[in-house]
């Protein structure tokens, strides 16, 4: 899931927009503003919210997915952007039935994480679900998982898997991402 905005005009007036310093609790500060009405883009990061889907129905395997969109064979938790007017838990409980057709039956938060690559804030949670499994096209391909034969990566969901694993006493094991090219 790939999420780039960043403003050339100001939303307000029209005028193009530059880097302009002002002063803010902090001290001064560069943002992309606007010179004629003052406008400022703040580019605060977006919420995503993630599951650790573990299906009940099936010995508590956990549900990893391959994104469509991706060339390699990474597997990564179920996530999803945040609807207005939802809470976090509606929305990951509904990002998992959008994803995968499973119905989420608790949740648990596991943990924020910091994903600044993509700015982004992750809100982890732990999705106990059950059901019938039915990928959206959004998805190409999942697989089940015994929770000691999962493995992390040094990045965004993957401390959120590997926090999770630690909470049931498995030490997680990192593989190495490929560089993004």
């Amino acid at each position: 899931m790939t999420m780039s905005f960043e403003p050339r005009f100001c939303l307000n007036c029209g005028t193009a927009l530059a880097w302009l310093s002002q002063d803010e609790d902090g001290g001064p500060k560069a943002r992309l503003r606007c010179p004629a009405c003052g406008w400022t883009h703040w580019n605060n990061p977006t919420p995503v919210l993630a599951a650790v889907v573990e299906c009940s129905d099936r010995g508590g395997q956990v549900l990893l997915a391959r994104n469509a969109a991706w060339s390699g064979r990474m597997f990564a938790l179920i996530t999803g952007f945040m609807e207005a007017g939802e809470t976090p838990e509606e929305g990951i409980a509904r990002e998992v039935a959008e994803e995968t057709a499973l119905v989420v039956e608790r949740l648990q938060l596991i943990g924020v994480y910091d994903f600044q690559r993509m700015n982004q804030i992750i809100i982890a949670y732990h999705a106990v679900a059950r059901g019938e499994v039915r990928l959206s096209p959004e998805l190409a391909e999942y697989r089940l998982f015994a929770p000691q034969d999962l493995r992390c990566w040094r990045a965004g969901t993957g401390y959120a898997l590997a926090d999770w694993l630690r909470s049931r006493g498995h030490e997680p094991q990192f593989i190495e991402l490929p560089p993004r090219t």
